[in-house]
């Protein structure tokens, strides 16, 4: 059975730092794109990074370089380092994998290109 389960998250300030941790265990997902989205209240799922197997970064545009994606194939985990926190990036935080390179065909930033996704993570920021 194929799990992702985040963890990290918390209860932080404006300008703090976190990060967060993705353990998928089930199957190997080097060869896989891996991606984190979050939800804040209120507000639609939104895609935040995505890291594919060769390692290659891509992220939102709102995030202005403050996140860094990334992925160790060996653990089969994935992290997103976040910096200089803001309010607005208040959320619940889910790990994505795509196994069958739906992202390839349709991109990175669609939700149902993943096939698997955690239970999430929630992060709060507090001004």
């Amino acid at each position: 059975q194929v799990r992702l389960i985040e963890s990290g998250g918390g209860l932080v300030q404006a300008g703090d730092s976190l990060r967060l941790s993705c353990a998928a265990s089930g199957r190997t997902f080097s060869s896989d794109t891996m991606a984190w989205f979050r939800r804040a209240p209120g507000k639609e799922r939104e895609f935040v990074a995505a890291v594919y197997y060769r390692e290659n970064t891509y992220y939102t545009d709102s995030i202005e370089d403050r996140f860094t994606i990334s992925r160790d194939s060996a653990r089969n985990t994935a992290s997103l380092q976040m910096s200089n926190l803001k309010p607005e990036d208040t959320a619940i935080y889910y790990c994505a994998v795509d196994v069958d390179r739906t992202t390839h065909r349709i991109g990175l930033r669609i939700a149902r290109a993943y096939d698997y996704w955690g239970q999430g993570t929630r992060v709060t920021v507090s001004p």
